[in-house]
């Protein structure tokens, strides 16, 4: 199970960080990720991290989004800093196995979604 927290609205420039709880999972067994998606738009990847701390990021997003994970805890974080407009969107927390051949931003590849939380940035 995967609960996400931490969205709501920003003005451009401002910061947020979302949080994802996850549950199910033996410890550093999955590799998480965070997709956004917004009108209109079809879903696409933002960022992911490995079960040893690697981590991806689409370009869109780069230098401004960390990913981060607490594998005690259980959590896997986004901070967004710089947010702009286009930043705008459903941000949803997707886990999938560790070790998983597929892409980090294959979004057929994660087996596990939360519900998602909103980002506004206006």
């Amino acid at each position: 199970q995967l609960v996400e927290s931490g969205g709501g609205s920003v003005q451009p420039g401002g910061s947020l960080r979302l949080s994802c709880a996850v549950s199910g999972y033996s410890y550093n067994n999955y590799c998480g990720g965070w997709f956004r998606q917004a009108p209109r738009k079809e879903r696409e990847a933002v960022a992911a991290i490995d079960s040893v701390g690697g981590s991806n990021y689409a370009d869109s997003v780069k230098g401004r989004f960390t990913i981060s994970q607490d594998n005690v805890k259980g959590m896997v974080y986004l901070q967004m800093n710089s947010l702009q407009p286009e930043d705008t969107g459903a941000y949803f927390c997707a886990a999938k196995f560790a070790g998983d051949s597929g892409t980090w931003d294959n979004p057929d590849r994660y087996h596990n979604w939360g519900s998602g939380t909103q980002v506004t940035v206006s």
